[in-house]
């Protein structure tokens, strides 16, 4: 296992096969240890663009190989995981700020932010349009309440983006789940 500190060749190198990156994300998103089997079936559901459920023998075996041969062995040697191949296990080692903007974030189940940003310009241009056509309610006194409007809510979407792709930030007042 490496002692010293990667360096970005080494991260991009390590990281520039998918199967890795998704190994990694897995292990995150399972706190940080898990098995092989349940890594193997998420990374195909990843690959093959289907639920876990539904991976074929061929493609969980597929994938199995070249994490059991290739990738799991590599991420060690690299001091990203600590793999025992014996006992199937794998734990993720602490040092995960160093490749996190190395890692894929559109995996899993996001919020489909897109949406709502759509949705909160597609009111404001119909709010602006009214307003400058002057039909209806939206008069040249309404328009700057809704322009206010619009801007809250575009702010609120942005924070709470940034907050969801942050489980580690830590938010003022806000009570501890127990």
């Amino acid at each position: 296992m490496s002692e010293h500190e990667l360096t970005q060749a080494e991260l991009f190198d390590v990281f520039s096969n998918a199967r890795r990156r998704h190994a990694v994300q897995y292990l995150k998103r399972k706190g940080g240890s898990c098995d092989l089997a349940p890594l193997v079936e998420q990374v195909a559901a990843w690959e093959n663009d289907t639920p876990p459920d539904d991976v074929t023998r061929t493609q969980r075996r597929r994938v199995y190989i070249s994490l059991y041969q290739t990738h799991l062995p590599m991420l060690e040697d690299h001091g990203i995981v600590d793999w025992d191949p014996e006992a199937h296990a794998i734990e993720l080692l602490p040092s995960e700020e160093v490749f996190e903007p190395y890692l894929d974030r559109r995996l899993g189940s996001e919020r489909p932010w897109h949406r709502l940003y759509v949705t909160a310009a597609t009111v404001g241009v119909i709010a602006f349009g009214l307003g400058w056509l002057s039909i209806g309610p939206a008069t040249n006194e309404v328009v700057p309440v809704v322009a206010l409007g619009l801007c809250l809510v575009v702010f609120a979407l942005s924070v709470a983006q940034y907050v969801s792709r942050r489980p580690d930030l830590e938010v003022p007042f806000v009570r501890a789940s127990r």
